[in-house]
C-alpha cells in the first residue's frame, strides 16, 4: 500500500502541469471534442489547445506515451503519429469546407472555470 502512494505522488509531481490545462474541467464534459471523428470538433479542440499555457508539455507527454489517438497539445494523433489534417474517406468534397478561425471557440458559460 505504501508503494502505491509513492507512485501516485511521483506521477502527481511529474504531471503537475496538467492542473493548468484549458481542457481540465474536472467532470470530462469536453472529452468528446478531443477524441472525436468530426472535423469541426477536432478543430474546436485544436483551438482550445492553441491558447493553452501547457500545450507544449501536453504534446511532449503524449509523444512520450505514444498516444494512439486524439488531440494532444494542439496536434491530432492517429495510430501513435501526428497527423497534419484528418481526411475523410472517399472522394474529396465538391465545395471546400469553411475555414475555422484560429481564435478559441467560446465555451458555454457553465464550463468556464473561475
Amino acid at each position: 500500500m505504501l508503494t502505491l502512494e509513492i507512485r501516485n505522488t511521483e506521477t502527481a509531481t511529474k504531471d503537475a502541469w496538467r492542473v493548468d490545462g484549458r481542457c481540465r474541467d474536472l467532470v470530462g464534459t469536453m472529452t468528446h471534442l478531443f477524441f472525436s471523428e468530426d472535423y469541426y470538433e477536432i478543430a474546436r479542440a485544436k483551438a482550445i489547445c492553441s491558447i493553452c499555457p501547457v500545450s507544449k508539455e501536453c504534446f511532449a507527454a503524449a509523444t512520450a506515451r505514444h498516444e494512439p489517438w486524439g488531440v494532444w497539445g494542439g496536434e491530432l494523433f492517429e495510430n501513435g503519429r501526428v497527423c497534419r489534417d484528418k481526411r475523410p474517406r472517399g472522394r474529396p468534397p465538391k465545395l471546400p469546407r469553411p475555414q475555422l478561425a484560429i481564435e478559441e471557440v467560446p465555451l458555454p458559460p457553465d464550463l468556464v472555470r473561475a
